[in-house]
C-alpha cells in the first residue's frame, strides 16, 4: 500500500451526451461497468485511500462497483467539479500525501501513465499538478496556460478564452496530483462567478497561483487514453481499443 497516496474518482455526473437513462460510469464495456475499468486501474497504484464520489444513481453504482477498500462519498447537488471534490472533504482532510482526482469515466488510463504523472509531480515539489495532452483540434477543451517559465500559471475554459489562448493545442486532461496539505484549503476558496455558476475545479490553479504556490503541467503522449467518453460512439471506440489490448496480451 501507497501510504503517500489516495485516489478521488468523480463519478457522480448523468452524463446527458449519452442519451440515456443509465448513469454514464455504469454503461457495459466487456462485461463490465466503466467504472469498474477504472477503478482496477487505480487499484494498481495501491492507494491508501480509494475514494469514489456518487451523485446520480448512487445507490445503484454504489452497489454495482462497491468494494471492501473504496470509500463512497454523495454529492446530492451537483454544483460542479469543484463541489464534488469538496464533498470528500470529510474522508481525505487529514491525509497529507498526493491526492490523485481523475473522472470515472476514463477506462483507458493505463496505471503507468499515473505512475509516471505522479513521479514527475513528486520530482517537481510542487503542491499541485495537472496532467495535459497536445490535440489538433482542441475544441470546447480548457487551454493550459503556461508561465515564462514553463509551470502552469492557469487553465482557461474555451468559452472564456482570448483568441491567443485558443490557439494553445495544451489541454487539461482533469486529472490532477494535489497536495493532501493544500487542497481543500484551495478548494474552499472556489467561488461560483462563472456563467454555469459552478465551483470549478479547474480554478485552483489561479488560487495556487495567487497564493505564491507553483503548479506544474506535466504533458503525455496519448489523448485516446486520457480524454473521457462522452457519447456512445465514443464507448463503442473505448470498447474496441479495450479488445485490442486484451488480443495483444
Amino acid at each position: 500500500m501507497n501510504g503517500n497516496l489516495s485516489v478521488l474518482v468523480l463519478a457522480a455526473g448523468k452524463g446527458t451526451r449519452m442519451k440515456s437513462d443509465l448513469a454514464k460510469v455504469l454503461h457495459p464495456m466487456l462485461g463490465q461497468p466503466m467504472l469498474a475499468h477504472v477503478l482496477k486501474a487505480v487499484r494498481a497504484l495501491k492507494p491508501e485511500r480509494l475514494v469514489v464520489v456518487t451523485g446520480y444513481q448512487a445507490d445503484r453504482v454504489e452497489a454495482v462497483v462497491g468494494g471492501k477498500d473504496i470509500i463512497f462519498v454523495q454529492q446530492i447537488e451537483q454544483l460542479g467539479t469543484g463541489h464534488a471534490v469538496s464533498v470528500a472533504r470529510e474522508v481525505l482532510e487529514d491525509f497529507s500525501g498526493t491526492v490523485l482526482i481523475l473522472y470515472g469515466d476514463l477506462p483507458l488510463l493505463l496505471p503507468q501513465t499515473m505512475t509516471d504523472f505522479l513521479e514527475i509531480h513528486k520530482k517537481s515539489e510542487v503542491p499541485l499538478s495537472v496532467l495535459t495532452v497536445e490535440l489538433e483540434e482542441p475544441g470546447a477543451y480548457g487551454r493550459i496556460i503556461r508561465d515564462g517559465n514553463g509551470f502552469l500559471a492557469r487553465i482557461v475554459e474555451a468559452r472564456d478564452a482570448a483568441p491567443e489562448e485558443l490557439s494553445v493545442k495544451e489541454i487539461n486532461t482533469g486529472i490532477y496530483a494535489v497536495s493532501g496539505s493544500v487542497l481543500f484549503d484551495l478548494i474552499g476558496k472556489l467561488n461560483q462567478n462563472n456563467d454555469q455558476q459552478e465551483y470549478y475545479l479547474t480554478d485552483i490553479v489561479g488560487l495556487a497561483r495567487n497564493q505564491g504556490l507553483l503548479a506544474a503541467a506535466v504533458m503525455t503522449s496519448d489523448p485516446g487514453e486520457v480524454l473521457g467518453i462522452n457519447d456512445q460512439a465514443e464507448l463503442a471506440r473505448s470498447i474496441e481499443v479495450i479488445k485490442a489490448r486484451i488480443g495483444e496480451v
